[in-house]
């Protein structure tokens, strides 16, 4: 599978979206008679506008699913996935580490997958069969030893059902957990394929949350799979592992399966 065009269109697709969303952060809402928006809704829309402008023109063949505007079938196996604000409270609490999402799913799987940070400058891009680059220069995940030596992040307790929550605690506790990342959405899983953080555990992620982590995450050497060790595709249930070092995989399920064994 060949692609490089895919991967311009990608970068076009980053770069149209940085020049919607960069204005309106730290900015206050434009208050109108009509209505009051967040500056996150008014960028989100603009950048998913901008790119949905762009995959029209260049690939109007190709499906395109985006947070903001749902689904547009395509005539062929290939959909664009969109995420033009991923962190939207980071977005409103100023923090730069939201991210713009933007994937190419085939089949149902993602095959291509790019993290941009507009503020920072920081772009992620994972291609299957490539190795993963950070701003062009290829980057690596970090070997574990152990458990209690990693590092774990997830965006926050919120987003956890009651039972879901006991099981992202067995696994934490099982980790350095002095170190736990709280909050950070994707932004979390390109610092892991950077080799700063080893797992990353959430639920209730939809396709487009999670659809461009997966390239990035695995072409850097790290694994992603549901909370059952299975593969991630356009079906799966929102309950995602990101692991830096593949080795700890078994660990991993085996200190959250010490509470998945009282739901049955």
């Amino acid at each position: 599978m060949n692609l490089d065009a895919d991967i311009a269109l990608a970068h076009r697709l980053a770069d149209a979206a940085r020049a919607e969303i960069l204005p309106h952060f730290r900015q206050q809402p434009e208050t109108e008679a009509k209505e009051d928006a967040t500056p996150v809704s008014v960028a989100d829309r603009a950048a998913e506008e901008a790119m949905r402008r762009i995959l029209k023109a260049e690939v109007s063949a190709d499906g395109v699913h985006g947070e903001e505007m749902g689904l547009e079938q395509g005539r062929n196996s290939r959909l664009w996935v969109l995420d033009p604000i991923d962190g939207t409270t980071a977005f409103l609490a100023g923090r730069p580490i939201f991210a713009t999402l933007i994937a190419l799913v085939v089949d149902g799987f993602p095959v291509l997958g790019m993290i941009d940070q507009p503020v920072t400058g920081e772009r992620w891009l994972g291609v299957m069969g490539q190795g993963t680059t950070f701003n062009g220069q290829p980057v690596t995940t970090r070997r574990c030893r152990e458990l209690a030596q990693a590092t774990i992040a997830t965006t926050g307790p919120q987003y956890f059902s009651q039972q879901e929550g006991d099981i992202f605690m067995a696994l934490a506790s099982q980790t350095d957990h002095k170190r736990m990342v709280m909050g950070g959405d994707c932004y979390n899983y390109g610092c892991l394929a950077s080799g700063h953080i080893d797992i990353v555990c959430e639920a209730g992620l939809k396709l487009h949350d999670f659809a461009a982590l997966v390239p990035v995450v695995e072409g850097a050497g790290g694994t992603m799979s549901d909370w059952n060790g299975e593969p991630l595709h356009a079906g799966s249930d929102g309950r995602v592992l990101a692991l830096g070092d593949p080795a700890r995989l078994e660990d991993v399920l085996e200190a959250m399966a010490a509470v998945h064994s009282h739901d049955h």
